[in-house]
């Protein structure tokens, strides 16, 4: 079994989704499949669950090399043990859990975080507009990147564990709050509070910047 092509560089302020969505309620049964061999099974399980494997890696804040062996050492982790897994329909849980775990023991490995830089996707102009056109298109997206950015500056001021949150969260399509608990090591019920505690920081320091 093979794990497939990793993405390759944006992930913070881009959908995660790579491929196809597979449906949480079918996920017991794609690994059953797969662990009796049949390769779509397995496809369909990489390309709807690695979403959630990026989502909980980039939490972490590993660099690119770093992110993508944690990323394939997860899926080789979960070919292993596929015949192993108890209760096949949480391999969500099961994958979240075991990248927070490999992620850690990269940290652990470094003795530092890595920061990874945050994209800045700006659209093209089209040829056709007129020059007034471009120049206010092009006001405009400087005016929404440096808005970006600075949103960006204010988030990685908040405290690791807010910052883990919101980017586990960030994942397309939203992992489940049981997977959000494996990924961040918190209690399912604490989930929510602690979400609306952040975002609250969030606004607080961008009004206090006027950011938006």
């Amino acid at each position: 079994m093979t794990v497939g092509t990793a993405p390759s560089a944006a992930y913070d302020d881009v959908s995660y989704t790579r491929g196809g969505v597979v449906d949480r309620a079918d996920v017991g049964a794609l690994v059953r499949s797969a662990g009796d061999g049949d390769a779509a099974a397995w496809k369909a399980l990489v390309e709807g669950l690695s979403p959630l494997v990026w989502s909980v890696v980039r939490a972490h804040r590993l660099g690119d090399a770093d992110a993508h062996e944690v990323y394939q050492t997860v899926w080789f982790r979960f070919a292993q043990n596929l015949g192993r897994i108890r209760e096949p329909e949480k391999a969500g849980s099961w994958l979240a859990s075991t990248a927070r775990h490999e992620s850690l023991k990269v940290l652990k490995s470094l003795r530092r975080l890595t920061v990874t830089s945050d994209p800045q996707l700006l659209d093209r102009v089209s040829e056709e507009r007129t020059p007034e056109q471009s120049v206010l298109d092009s006001e405009e997206a400087a005016a929404e990147s440096e808005r970006i950015r600075r949103m960006w500056q204010e988030f990685e001021k908040l405290g690791d564990r807010c910052r883990q949150l919101l980017r586990v969260l960030m994942a397309s399509p939203p992992p489940s709050y049981q997977e959000v608990s494996a990924a961040v090591g918190i209690a399912v019920g604490s989930i929510g509070p602690l979400r609306q505690r952040c975002l609250r920081r969030l606004r607080a320091r961008l009004d206090a910047r006027g950011a938006l």
